[in-house]
């Protein structure tokens, strides 16, 4: 607890006149980088990268454990590219987002849940509790991903669908495993073969893959998400370093990619330039499918200027994940910002991969 107080102290320091307010007098690339940099050699992250593409120009730098090249955890970044791999299969006439999800999910019957979509398993409207009551004793006797897929099915809705929006890790696992038992195989496999090799994501995967393991980047996992062990001792056979997280392939939080890798990625929504998608498809993913009222979701993706920063317009699209990771695109200003840090994002407030994330976006303004 001394060492998180410590964090939070320091990083509220950037914004109040401590080491970096010069920086943050500045913003753009540079500033950005310096926040970061300092952040790293001041001990309080490990390892981060930056990677962005502004005004024609093309930006990176890593530092710490991440100097070397290595591939970070990317936590809920995760979702996307999951969400990506699940709409080649819609491009394929596999099934229709208004589609209820028990027509590929024969046991997910019951309690409301005949009437869920996979749209609505996208965007986060399904009912479905994020993780589930039993996720760390799942975890802890290192169960299958299809033991998770089981629980998710038959777990109580916190509300009918449709209703509000609920974040839902579990809605996204039972998306994917509607993909995989259409594709009838691996959903890793899925994704390395239809999104992560079409754009040249050669240091990512959804697990390890074909990554090795002296290349995985580890998280600082005293400052881990409560879902990951929040940081208690007896949870390293299943925290987020561990060789069951990393070969577990969650489909919600356990890809690992490069900043490049995931600035790759956006580019290709950004530009919807056909490699992993056909271009309506990849409008299709970054366009609101939510109800008015109801906060803005693509699929898969987060949507809105709060991704990035004050600068960023309506039309941004990215996500960011609980393991310290940021990214986002905006199409007007035709930026695509990357933050990776090892450092989770419940460590710090305001966390360095955001106060660099807001000096690349004010850049734009």
């Amino acid at each position: 607890m001394k060492r998180r107080s410590l964090l939070l102290k320091g990083s509220s320091l950037l914004l109040a006149g401590g080491p970096l307010a010069a920086a943050l007098g500045e913003k753009g690339p540079e500033a950005a980088a310096a926040l970061l940099a300092r952040s790293v050699s001041d001990g309080e992250v490990a390892g981060a990268s930056l990677w962005l593409r502004q005004a024609g120009r093309e930006f990176s730098q890593s530092f710490g454990t991440a100097a070397s090249g290595g591939s970070f955890l990317l936590g809920s970044i995760s979702k996307p590219i999951a969400a990506a791999a699940v709409m080649r299969l819609h491009e394929d006439g596999a099934f229709s987002l208004d589609d209820p999800a028990q027509r590929f999910l024969p046991d997910f019957t019951g309690g409301g849940r005949e009437s869920i979509t996979v749209g609505q398993l996208l965007t986060h409207v399904s009912g479905l509790p994020d993780q589930l009551p039993e996720n760390d004793a799942l975890r802890a006797r290192h169960a299958p991903l299809g033991d998770f897929v089981a629980a998710a099915m038959r777990t109580p809705l916190l509300f009918a669908p449709g209703e509000r929006y609920g974040y839902s890790s579990m809605a996204i696992l039972l998306a994917t495993e509607i993909a995989r038992r259409i594709a009838d195989r691996p959903f890793a496999e899925l994704v390395d073969e239809n999104v992560l090799r079409p754009l040249g994501m050669e240091r990512s995967a959804m697990g390890v893959g074909r990554l090795r393991r002296e290349d995985l980047l580890g998280v600082q996992t005293e400052f881990a998400a409560p879902e990951a062990g929040a940081g208690d001792p007896t949870a390293k056979s299943w925290d987020w370093n561990s060789d069951y997280w990393r070969e577990l392939a969650a489909p919600w939080g356990a890809a690992h990619g490069t900043a490049a890798d995931v600035g790759r990625f956006l580019e290709s929504f950004l530009r919807a330039d056909g490699r992993a998608l056909r271009p309506e498809t990849a409008r299709l993913m970054v366009a609101n499918h939510n109800p008015e009222g109801l906060r803005r979701r693509g699929l898969g993706f987060d949507l809105g200027p709060e991704l990035g920063g004050p600068g960023c317009g309506d039309a941004t699209f990215g996500h960011t994940g609980s393991t310290g990771t940021r990214c986002w695109a905006d199409p007007g200003a035709g930026t695509v910002c990357v933050v990776l840090t090892t450092l989770p994002s419940r460590a710090a407030a305001p966390h360095p991969r955001d106060l660099a994330s807001q000096l690349v976006a004010a850049a734009a303004e």
